[in-house]
């Protein structure tokens, strides 16, 4: 039986609360309506990621991946909760479910080797995968004040979306290799006689250095696109605003930890307490962006 409009939008919530480990920090700073559309394009992301990373065999992610692009285009025929909050929040706000589509290409980009060439073709991948959900982001959010073309405002999301990107690139470097998968530009590690390798621990060796002055100089310029992001800020209204705030902020406190000392990411997955998290949240209620200890 197909559920209520309120029961598909619970069903999210849950997975929101559950999944979003960080991006709820900023979610639940919206108010209920745009809390619940959110959390419905969040499940959607969520479960189209959880495709391309969970254990099924390679030709059953590659149709998974092929059944959400379908539905996409049926989704006021579906019956599936999170399908029914989607197609709700599309009916409310302005989603560009195209950028559904282009999370799809970006996770089967991820379903086998990956190795990346140099930065533009980085900003692509980066695009999306994460510029795609700043966008959806974006139309949930909606601008408060005129002035700025909403191409220019999508342009600032999808710049925002490419530093948090970034960001988890620098954070899962082990981990991702672990997968099969180097998001770092072959060229810019050439250039810095860097590698990406395991120790006989399973950290990343890094004996002479050169790998940590390579996230140094990639964590700088990851800085530069949240810079670029975050001129949408001042479009949006206030709970809004903190919202995108919060969810950028506790990935730019990760950059931040990650370009001073990059050997936190040698031999663990960083990530800032619950504490701090919510440190960020509530600055961002009060309209800043919160510093905690580096």
């Amino acid at each position: 039986m197909k559920p209520t409009v309120a029961e598909a939008y619970a069903a999210c919530l849950d997975i929101t609360r559950a999944e979003a480990r960080n991006f709820y920090y900023g979610i639940r700073l919206l108010p209920p309506p745009k809390r619940n559309a959110l959390s419905a394009l969040y499940a959607l992301a969520r479960r189209i990621d959880d495709i391309g990373d969970g254990d099924l065999p390679l030709e059953d992610k590659r149709n998974a991946l092929a059944g959400v692009r379908k539905d996409l285009g049926r989704l006021d025929d579906l019956d599936e909760p999170v399908y029914v909050a989607v197609a709700d929040a599309a009916r409310r706000y302005p989603v560009p479910l195209g950028a559904f589509e282009e999370l799809v290409a970006g996770v089967e980009t991820d379903l086998c080797d990956v190795r990346i060439a140099d930065f533009d073709e980085l900003v692509v991948y980066c695009r999306r995968v994460a510029g795609s959900v700043g966008r959806l982001c974006l139309s949930i959010f909606g601008p408060s004040t005129g002035g700025t073309d909403f191409e220019t405002l999508a342009l600032y999301a999808d710049q925002l979306g490419i530093a948090l990107q970034q960001t988890n690139i620098l954070r899962d470097i082990r981990e991702d290799f672990t997968n099969g998968r180097i998001y770092l530009p072959s060229d810019e590690l050439e250039h810095f006689g860097a590698r990406v390798a395991l120790d006989e621990h399973g950290a990343l060796d890094d004996p002479q250095g050169r790998l940590a002055g390579y996230i140094r100089y990639a964590a700088g310029r990851a800085q530069d696109w949240y810079s670029l992001g975050w001129r949408l800020l001042p479009y949006l209204d206030r709970r809004s605003g903190a919202s995108c705030r919060a969810m950028s902020g506790i990935y730019h406190h990760l950059l931040r930890r990650i370009g001073a000392n990059p050997v936190l990411v040698y031999d663990q997955r960083l990530s800032l307490s619950a504490g701090e998290k919510a440190q960020v949240a509530l600055a961002s209620l009060a309209g800043r962006r919160k510093s905690v200890p580096s």
